[in-house]
Formats: structure tokens, C-alpha cells, sequence
């Protein structure tokens, strides 16, 4: 067994606990099935996808569904949550309508991207490894319930508060985020479907002002799904409040914009014209053209 393997095996338990952790702490103040807490099915469901799917996954050396396993994954759970939840309000319909929304959205774009590509760079080493393999989706059943604590936990939580300030803050940062979001996806696909732009990379639209605005928008929605559950959380629920924090990090720091870059890098690093597009273009956080905010 190779040293990567022996890290995969390390690592997994690790990270069941981690979420066993979550899940712990979001259930207070949860509405239970039985005596169940809704939260903690939600996070156990995030898992338990992953798995089902990695099984085939795995036997035909395919990585096409991860993407869309991680979206069904984050609807499954918002349906569950919202049937099985008694005395259901504004609140918390409207941040379960903002998750299956952006989900469905963000897993067909992924998952119709991946076929087009007909695969995905991130797991030509690991898809053969049956121990890495698992912890790349047992990693994703962590990523689903970090990014939909806060969520989950207004949508499970036994108070409830009228709609309010919070509540129309949300939206309208949610709304802000997804349209970012699309808009610079869709630019993109665009960019990437004229056969003149071939080897080229993108530099007008959204993407002159940032180097990831996808990832950006991305940010700013979970912030404001996290802004509308602030009014219900309590105790130990306030940990549901990593769920903005996780995503920054995740794509600031682990696999979004750290990875891009790399790529990037290599595929242009020392032409001229990238070089000044770097240079002039912000890493994140919108900005002028010329303002970089590195």
C-alpha cells in the first residue's frame, strides 16, 4: 500500500468524525422524526449519498457524477428537511427554495461540463485507488454539510420568527451572489464555445474585473443564505455559521482558486498579454480593471 493510500485510510475516519461533530451541534434545538433530529438525518444523508454513488463510481473508474451526486445530495436533504418539518414558515421555505435553486443550477452546469470535457483532471490519479477514491467523496459528503449548515439548521430549527430584516437581507445577497454567479459562468461557456478562443483564456465581461467571479458569487450567496438563518439559531446551532466561512476557505485556499491558478500558470504563465492580465485583474473581490487587489 502506498503512502497516499495509508493517508486516504487515515484520513477518512477524520473526517466522519468531523461531521458527526456538525452534526452533534446543529441538532440543538432541531425538530426530531421520532426522536431523531432532523439535522443530524440531514447530515448523515449527505454521507450516506456519496457513498451509494462512489460504488459504481468507483467499479467503472468514472468520476461524471461526482459533481451532480454532490447536488442531489444538497436537494435530497432541503426536500427531506422541509416535508418532515413541523409548522414550516417564510423563512425557512424561502432558504430551502435558495439551495434547491442554486444546486440544481450549479450540478446540470457541472455535470453537462464534465461530459463535454469527457473527464475531470482533478481525479485522473485517484479514480484508480479505491482508499483515495472513497475520501474524494466522503470529502464532498463533508463539503454538502459544512456549506448547508446554516440552512439546514434554519430549515430544521424548532423557532420561528417572522419574517424580517434579516430574512430580506439574505435574499437579497443570495440573489446578488447567484446572478454573479451565473452571469460569469454563462460568459465563460460562451467564451469557451467560439472556436476562435481556443487555447485562449477569458479576460472581458465579469471575468475583466476578477480572475474567479464565479467563485465570488458563490461566496456571497452562501453568505446571504447564512445572514437569513442568523434570527434562529441557537446554543451550539451557531456553529451552522461555518457554512460561509468553509466555502471562502475552500475555494481561497484548498481546491477552487489555488488549483485554477496552477493550471492557469502553466498552460500561460510568461505570455505577455496573461502576465498583464494578472497584473491588472484582481484574484477575487471584483474590482476595476488596472485596481488588483492582490
Amino acid at each position: 500500500m502506498n503512502e497516499e493510500a495509508k493517508r486516504a485510510w487515515f484520513a477518512l475516519p477524520i473526517i466522519i468524525l468531523v461531521g458527526a461533530g456538525l452534526a452533534l451541534a446543529g441538532s440543538q434545538g432541531s425538530a426530531t422524526t421520532g426522536r431523531f433530529p432532523l439535522y443530524a438525518l440531514g447530515i448523515i444523508m449527505a454521507f450516506v449519498i456519496q457513498w451509494i454513488v462512489f460504488i459504481p463510481s468507483f467499479i467503472n473508474k468514472t468520476e461524471h457524477f461526482y459533481d451532480l451526486t454532490g447536488s442531489i445530495a444538497y436537494i435530497t436533504i432541503t426536500v427531506v428537511a422541509l416535508l418532515l418539518s413541523p409548522e414550516l414558515d417564510a423563512r425557512a421555505l424561502m432558504i430551502g427554495v435558495m439551495v434547491i435553486i442554486w444546486a440544481a443550477r450549479l450540478g446540470t452546469f457541472l455535470f453537462r461540463r464534465v461530459r463535454k470535457a469527457g473527464a475531470d483532471q482533478r481525479f485522473d490519479a485517484i479514480k484508480v485507488s479505491f482508499p483515495r477514491f472513497l475520501m474524494a467523496w466522503t470529502l464532498q459528503g463533508l463539503w454538502v454539510s459544512f456549506s448547508l449548515a446554516a440552512a439546514l439548521a434554519a430549515i430544521t430549527s424548532t423557532i420561528r420568527v417572522p419574517f424580517e430584516f434579516f430574512a430580506g437581507a439574505g435574499l437579497l445577497v443570495w440573489l446578488f451572489g447567484f446572478s454573479f454567479e451565473v452571469i460569469a459562468d454563462t460568459q465563460k461557456s460562451r467564451f469557451k464555445a467560439d472556436p476562435e478562443n481556443e487555447g485562449k483564456f477569458i479576460n472581458t465581461g465579469l471575468w475583466s474585473w476578477s480572475r474567479h467571479p464565479n467563485y465570488f458569487g458563490e461566496i456571497v450567496l452562501w453568505i446571504g443564505v447564512a445572514i437569513a438563518s442568523i434570527p434562529v439559531l441557537r446554543g451550539w446551532q451557531w456553529a451552522a455559521m461555518i457554512s460561509p466561512v468553509f466555502i471562502t476557505l475552500l475555494l481561497t485556499r484548498i481546491s477552487g482558486i489555488p488549483l485554477l491558478e496552477k493550471r492557469a500558470d502553466e498552460k500561460w504563465g510568461g505570455q505577455e498579454d496573461y502576465e498583464a492580465y494578472k497584473s491588472r485583474t484582481s484574484v477575487l473581490i471584483p474590482l476595476p480593471p488596472g485596481k488588483n487587489g492582490n
